[in-house]
C-alpha cells in the first residue's frame, strides 16, 4: 500500500499558486488538500499548477455556515458541485452544524452522497468541531445508522471536545477508525485543537496518542490490501497555531512543522 501525504493550503493563502506548489514538490508531498474558487478562469490557472509540477489534488470544503437548514443545502450542493467538477482525488467535506438534528445533518449527508454518485467522486466528512462529527460518541451514533459513511479523522477535535485523550471512549474511536479513509494528522491536546510544537518533549503524551490511532488506520488499510492511504499534515495557521503576546510572531514554523511531521510518518510507516 502506497502512503501519500498532502500539505494543507490553509496558511498559505498569500504565497502565489506556482510559488506554494513548487515547494510543496520540493519538499517531498505527493499533493496539496484546498479549496477551489468558483471563477472558472482562476480556477483553471490553479489546477495547470497542479498538472505542471506533477501533484494530486484533494478538494476541501468547509466554507458553508449558513444556519437556515435549506439555505445551508443550497450552498453547500453548489459548493460540492464546484469542487467535484475539477475530478479531485476525493472532496473532504465539513458537513453540517452541531446543533442541527441527527436528520438535518443526515440530510446533508445523504446529499453528499447523491453527488458522489452523479459525479463519480467520492465524498468524505471530516471529523471536526461545529460539525455534526464534532465528537466521538455523537460521531459513532452516526456511523451506527449510516452503514456507508466515510470519514476523514482528525482526532484532534476530539480530544480538544472530550478534554482527555478518548481513553474511555475506545468503542467510538475505534469504529470511526474502521471507517477512516483519509488521516489529517494534526496533533492536538486535552484543552485545544493543536499542540504548539509537536517535536517538543512536554506534548509526547499528545504525539503518542495520535500516533497510535494513526497507526490502527495504516495496518486496517493494509489488511483490507488498499491501493494507496492519504494524509494531510494539516498543522494549521494562527489562531490554531499559537502566537507570542504583544508581537503576535508564531512561536513555530507552520511550514517546518508540516514538514517534520511528513519525515515522521514517511519513516513510521516507510
Amino acid at each position: 500500500m502506497k502512503i501519500l501525504f498532502f500539505c494543507p493550503r490553509w496558511g498559505h493563502d498569500h504565497v502565489e499558486w506556482d510559488v506554494f506548489l513548487q515547494n510543496v514538490k520540493q519538499a517531498g508531498y505527493d499533493g496539496v488538500e484546498a479549496t477551489l474558487p468558483f471563477d472558472e478562469k482562476k480556477k483553471a490557472l490553479i489546477l495547470s499548477g497542479f498538472e505542471k509540477h506533477g501533484l494530486q489534488l484533494i478538494a476541501q470544503h468547509y466554507e458553508t455556515v449558513e444556519k437556515n437548514l435549506e439555505t445551508h443545502c443550497k450552498q453547500y450542493e453548489q459548493r460540492l458541485l464546484n469542487l467535484a467538477a475539477t475530478k479531485p482525488l476525493f472532496i473532504n467535506t465539513q458537513t453540517g452544524k452541531d446543533y442541527y438534528t441527527f436528520e438535518q445533518n443526515k440530510q446533508l449527508i445523504d446529499l453528499a452522497r447523491t453527488i458522489s454518485k452523479e459525479t463519480g467522486v467520492k465524498i468524505i466528512h471530516e471529523t471536526h468541531r461545529g460539525k455534526f462529527s464534532f465528537a466521538a460518541h455523537i460521531t459513532g451514533l452516526y456511523l451506527d445508522k449510516i452503514e456507508d459513511l466515510r470519514v476523514t479523522l482528525d482526532i484532534s477535535h476530539w480530544c480538544n471536545t472530550a478534554e482527555t485523550f478518548l481513553h474511555d471512549q475506545q468503542e467510538a474511536v475505534d469504529l470511526a477508525i474502521s471507517r477512516t479513509d483519509h488521516i489529517h494528522a494534526r496533533v492536538g491536546y486535552t484543552e485545544g485543537p493543536q499542540v504548539s510544537d509537536p517535536r517538543a518533549p512536554e506534548w509526547k503524551e499528545a504525539l503518542d496518542f495520535h500516533l497510535q490511532c494513526w497507526d490502527k488506520v495504516v495496518a486496517l488499510k493494509q489488511k483490507e490490501n488498499a491501493a494507496y492511504l492519504t494524509i494531510n499534515t494539516e498543522f494549521g495557521a494562527p489562531p490554531y497555531l499559537p502566537l507570542l503576546p504583544y508581537t503576535r510572531q508564531p512561536v513555530v514554523s507552520q511550514w517546518d512543522v508540516n514538514v517534520f511531521m511528513m519525515n515522521l510518518l514517511k519513516e513510521r510507516y516507510k
